[in-house]
């Protein structure tokens, strides 16, 4: 089957698209500037699941299961889906912690990073810095052989857990019945104020996200591979659905009314730059030493890519250590705990690149 979205329109299409998506989910009524944000919707998701106790950051997002599940759907279509894993395993759980945490520092993904920028966040500026900074130090031990070693070939079955697991998930969403005065789902917890309380209807979210799954995985848009691919061969196709993704979701926020330009009292965000900065540098980093931002895992994990669920399911678990710990910032600032934690991470990050450089 031929991909469309192969090509230089395709990526701006995909990436217009998954904007546009943005947008009008938060008009739909996900949280301001954070229309879609995986790093924010695991750790609501986290949350929901009881495994950190903020009562206001509590939500089991169905976006999230539904990019597993569209790109589970399209690389079975395709004939792209493939079982995989072996590729240091461990090491990519904890790259994903430590994503993770430099990500709850800034607060937000990436692809949040972008969303805040086309909102009006002045604060996002430092971020998207610190994301370019962080890749490009992963670019120069990619140069200097730097590698996790290739996955192998597993069973079908297994290539299919973490969409099996996206499904169970998103049924426990779909299935269970509400009691919003108690501030839950069944035996879900779910905010009844705050980021967590924030929701655009179920079938608008479970919608939106299989969309972006489908055009994600055949598109391969990557925010993390965009600035790499920038960085080491000078190549703009993937660099630009990032802009047509940060361009569409500026004129719909423009056009709905959600563009508030400044740098302080934005919603989700706080102003301290310098550790805006080096949040997103911690997870830029991880994020190329993975091979991909938390969005693209995502999609691989429903390929077949083990590895990548792996890191995924690292970032779910230092979401709830980030608000159990202190690491988690808020709009007030940083939390106890954040400057520690993202200097840590960083270290980690770092020793993780020196220690698997193979020069040949």
């Amino acid at each position: 089957m031929a991909n469309v979205f192969a090509g230089r329109a395709g990526i701006i299409a995909a990436g217009g698209i998954i904007g546009l998506s943005a947008a009008l989910l938060q008009f739909a009524g996900n949280p301001a500037n954070m229309g879609i944000c995986v790093a924010c919707f695991l750790r609501d998701m986290a949350g929901s699941l009881g495994l950190h106790r903020a009562a206001v950051v509590q939500y089991m997002r169905p976006e999230i299961s539904a990019f597993v599940l569209g790109s589970f759907a399209a690389a079975l279509m395709t004939g792209e889906f493939r079982a995989r894993a072996g590729s240091a395993p461990a090491t990519r759980f904890f790259l994903g912690m430590c994503a993770m945490a430099g990500a709850l520092v800034f607060l937000g993904c990436p692809w949040r990073a972008f969303l805040r920028l086309a909102g009006g966040d002045g604060n996002a500026i430092l971020g998207i810095a610190g994301l370019a900074v962080g890749v490009f130090v992963g670019t120069r031990f990619f140069k200097a052989g730097f590698t996790l070693g290739r996955a192998q070939a597993q069973p079908w079955s297994a290539g299919g857990m973490i969409a099996l697991g996206a499904l169970a998930l998103l049924a426990a969403r779909v299935f269970l019945s509400p009691d919003p005065e108690a501030g839950s789902l069944g035996w879900l917890m779910a905010s009844v104020k705050g980021p967590g309380a924030a929701r655009a209807p179920l079938f608008l979210s479970l919608g939106g996200g299989l969309v972006i799954g489908v055009l994600a995985q055949r598109s391969r848009f990557c925010t993390m591979g965009a600035l790499r691919d920038l960085f080491l061969f000078r190549q703009m196709h993937l660099f630009s659905g990032v802009l047509a993704f940060l361009v569409v979701a500026f004129v719909a926020n423009l056009a709905l009314g959600q563009f508030n330009p400044g740098f302080s009292g934005q919603p989700v965000a706080h102003t301290d730059g310098l550790w805006n900065f080096l949040g997103m540098v911690v997870s830029g980093l991880a994020f190329a030493l993975a091979g991909g931002c938390p969005g693209r895992q995502l999609i691989l994990a429903g390929e077949g890519d083990g590895d990548s669920a792996v890191f995924v399911i690292g970032m779910i678990v230092a979401a709830a250590l980030a608000h159990n710990m202190g690491w988690a910032s808020s709009p007030t600032g940083l939390g106890p705990n954040g400057m520690a934690a993202t200097l840590v991470a960083l270290g980690f990050c770092l020793c993780v690149g020196v220690m698997n450089l193979k020069k040949a």
